[in-house]
């Protein structure tokens, strides 16, 4: 299955220790290399990767790393990264269409596993990996996406809910019909974040979530997250190779 992986924002809570998130050793290896290879192991078979911030380092670096791998990885730069990440998304959408495809984040690193159980989902037209483990002790609580869902199907979903039953673990399955949300979010005033475009299809009945049970994952989005996942490489994380 086809990836597309939102990689163009400023990445500014990791700015202390690389210009570019994306490019941020991870144990000596890129943090978008550790997405790309876990993602590969998982199921996805090609990468379209959305660029932004520090385009050209990172597009240079991919266009190596997809040589070294024998990975095809194809980038598109989004017009203005400034803008919430469902901008990013829609750039990412005009390279590959309408047909399911995954979608993740360039900074959550994850166990292969989690990939391999949101391909198998059945099809909907949002499906997103969560993490019902609410005491899960690398979440941030302070940064995590947070989601309310009834069974299967998500109800509602954001940053700061105070009711809410699991995680977004940032991979997710989705076909047109979520570009088409997006697009009618913010063509109605929103800001265009995904979670805008998620919450847009969980009215319809339309976003679905899959239970990744204990599978690994990590959102490296600071300083101590990245002091996280290298311990969590050092100790031999589930699918992540040291």
């Amino acid at each position: 299955m086809h990836a597309v992986i939102v990689a163009a924002g400023y990445g500014s809570r990791l700015r202390a220790v690389s210009p570019s998130k994306p490019l941020t050793p991870v144990a000596g290896v890129a943090l978008i290399d550790r997405v790309i290879l876990a993602a590969r192991d998982g199921g996805a078979s090609a990468f379209t990767v959305v660029t932004g911030h520090e385009g050209e380092a990172l597009e240079a670096h991919l266009a190596q790393a997809a040589r070294a791998y024998r990975i095809k990885v194809t980038c598109v730069r989004t017009d203005d990264w400034s803008r919430p990440n469902g901008h990013s998304v829609l750039t990412g959408a005009a390279a590959v269409g309408r047909e399911r495809h995954l979608l993740m984040m360039a900074d959550h690193l994850f166990d292969p596993a989690l990939v391999a159980a949101v391909i198998a989902a059945p099809a909907a037209a949002l499906v997103l990996g969560v993490d019902r483990r609410l005491n899960n002790p690398l979440v941030d609580l302070d940064d995590v996406t947070r989601v309310r869902t009834d069974g299967e199907r998500i109800v509602s979903i954001g940053k700061h809910l105070p009711d809410y039953d699991c995680y977004d673990t940032g991979v997710f399955a989705v076909d047109g019909r979520f570009h088409d949300a997006l697009r009618a979010s913010i063509a109605e005033g929103g800001a265009g974040s995904i979670s805008a475009g998620v919450e847009t299809l969980a009215v319809a009945g339309e976003a679905r979530v899959v239970d990744v049970g204990d599978a690994w994952w990590l959102d490296v989005d600071d300083p101590r997250a990245l002091t996280q996942a290298e311990d969590a490489l050092a100790a031999g994380a589930h699918g992540l190779a040291a």
